[in-house]
């Protein structure tokens, strides 16, 4: 028979655990109590539902802060008339009762009282006349939902015996929302990758080969496809802009003025470069200037206005609705140009077949957008709405020749009631639903497995074969038998019971690190003519290296 184990075995020889280790080092076999050992330091330590925990103390500590700062200045139509918002806090969660006294509320009470367990939103704002500062105060902007056992939430930090003392399981892992004193739990939804080209085959007769990248800004979501038609020709589409337009004239407009600037955007590989032709062939009769070329995308947006005010329309569309990922100032464009010339080369290397069309199914491909990501996708929405507001109530004011208080300015059950209707209700920024959810409670394991479900927002009622089926990269991460049957199979996964979810990091921080280890800038190699492993930064193509094994030792370590 062997080792009946020995496949196990095999897949715990990479795991980095000193027991394990000294094991084998005396040529012992881990047992199955060892790898209990291992199960129960790791449930200990993080928790099953540290994922949901880590992301919501993320959007708290992170998130609030940078929509805020996103929205830093409310202007009115009077020039020296603004508010400027500065610094946001979140405060304890508290109830208040009807003879507005306050005390601070636990989870047990939240639930009896049928409350909704919320802490106070509080935002520094600054109000301007004349340029002048004449107000500034620290204002209750609302109440936000607070995660039982996160950082903010009042049971964090007590021991067994105090926690027993506010009538709460020491077991209960947390991670759920307390709204109108019934339990919610925001279900993990599974989808493409954000901000990365995916590169297919054409689905009509005219296209051979698309790339199209899913880009999402701060509040903007559109996606942008480069086509190549049958002629050669490439485009690009994009939602803010009617029509298809030839690459070269937007990579023209996003300011690489010259044909050289425009080729070496893209490849320096001569045979990639040859499949170019067309397309600058066709595009330099319509534009040869960045002025031009801006003004041809001009006339699709402002059609029928002046050539200046096409220009400038052009700016603002390619400025705001195109790859808003990379961001949406002037200081952008090249890095958009950059993507495009990316995005071009993948076709024309699908064309070559040098490339095989992208596995959308891979698990490098999908994302989870957690707790965090959709709260702030939420509050974002919201906190316009709290802006808007905000400036037709100080115009309002001040058409009267009042100079208003700030806290009489905003109103806080904008806020309050928009966010807990979502989480009471499960409908969602964006048109979906059923993101939010009753959290069951049948018993311990049905509580944990719905902590840690993953939905996929395909269709019900559509087969998706392979979206449903068990894709091989998934080992480890999803786990392979919790599945509802029916419609659903598949497409309502669970996280495998090792794999947690990490919140991501800031990318200009990594991106400055790689520039330090030795990255040379995409467009310098190219005209220098160094050759090396690309490197990719969330999908974004951003430089060459030339040694790659160095460069990934160093990132590890």
């Amino acid at each position: 028979m062997g080792n009946p184990n020995a496949e196990h075995d095999k897949a715990l020889d990479s795991v980095p655990i000193p027991i394990l280790r000294s094991k084998r080092a005396r040529g012992e076999f881990p047992t199955s109590d060892d790898r209990w050992t291992l199960v129960e330091a790791f449930i200990r330590e993080g928790g099953l539902v540290k994922h949901q925990l880590d992301s919501f103390n993320d959007f708290v500590e992170k998130r609030l802060q940078e929509i805020i700062n996103e929205n830093s200045v409310i202007e009115t139509e009077n020039k020296g008339l603004y508010i400027r918002l500065e610094k946001i806090e979140v405060g304890k969660p508290r109830v208040r009762e009807a003879d507005a006294s306050e005390h601070l509320l636990y989870p047990m009470e939240a639930r009896l009282r049928n409350l909704t367990y919320a802490a106070p939103l509080y935002l520094t704002m600054a109000l301007y006349v004349n340029d002048e500062e004449v107000d500034r105060q620290r204002v209750y902007i609302g109440d936000l939902p607070i995660m039982v056992r996160s950082r903010y939430c009042n049971l964090y930090g007590l021991k067994r015996q105090e926690l027993i003392s506010k009538l709460e399981d020491p077991e209960d892992p947390g991670g759920y929302f307390i709204i109108n004193g019934s339990e919610r739990v925001i279900v993990s939804q599974e989808d493409l990758a954000p901000n990365k080209p995916f590169y297919d085959k054409g689905d009509k007769a005219s296209i051979t080969h698309t790339a199209k990248v899913i880009s999402i800004g701060a509040g903007f979501k559109t996606t942008v496809t480069v086509e190549r038609h049958k002629d050669g020709i490439i485009y690009v589409v994009f939602p803010a802009v009617a029509t298809r337009i030839p690459f070269p004239i937007i990579m023209r407009a996003l300011g690489l003025e010259t044909d050289e600037d425009i080729v070496l955007a893209v490849s320096d590989d001569p045979d990639i470069q040859n499949e170019l032709l067309p397309s600058l062939q066709f595009s330099i009769q319509i534009a040869s200037t960045v002025d031009d070329a801006l003004d041809f995308i001009g006339s699709k947006v402002a059609i029928g206005q002046p050539r200046e005010v096409r220009i400038e329309r052009a700016r603002q569309t390619l400025d705001r609705y195109f790859l808003p990922h990379l961001g949406t100032t002037e200081d952008a464009r090249l890095k958009k140009a950059l993507m495009v010339g990316q995005m071009v080369k993948g076709v024309i290397e699908m064309y070559l077949g040098r490339r095989e069309p992208d596995d959308k199914d891979h698990t490098a491909n999908k994302r989870v957008r957690l707790v965090g990501d959709l709260m702030a996708q939420l509050f974002r929405a919201v906190f316009r709405q709290v802006i808007q507001d905000v400036r037709q109530q100080l115009e309002k004011h001040y058409s009267r020749g009042k100079v208003p208080s700030l806290v009489t300015l905003v109103r806080a059950d904008i806020i309050t009631e928009r966010i807990r209707h979502a989480l009471a209700t499960g409908n969602w920024i964006g048109g979906r639903t059923g993101v939010s959810q009753m959290l069951d409670r049948t018993n311990l394991l049905s509580t944990l497995s719905h902590l840690r479900r993953v939905v996929s927002n395909l269709s019900r009622a559509q087969p998706h074969f392979e979206a449903r089926d068990l894709h091989p990269t998934q080992w480890g991460r999803l786990c392979a038998i919790e599945t509802p049957e029916g419609q659903n199979c598949g497409l309502v996964k669970n996280l495998a019971l090792l794999s947690t979810i990490t919140v991501g990091v800031d990318e200009n921080e990594v991106e400055k690190l790689l520039y330090d280890l030795g990255v040379v800038p995409i467009l310098t190699a190219r005209k220098e003519g160094i050759k090396g492993t690309e490197v990719y930064l969330n999908g974004r193509l951003v430089g060459i290296h030339t040694e790659p094994d160095k460069l990934v030792t160093t990132i590890r370590d």
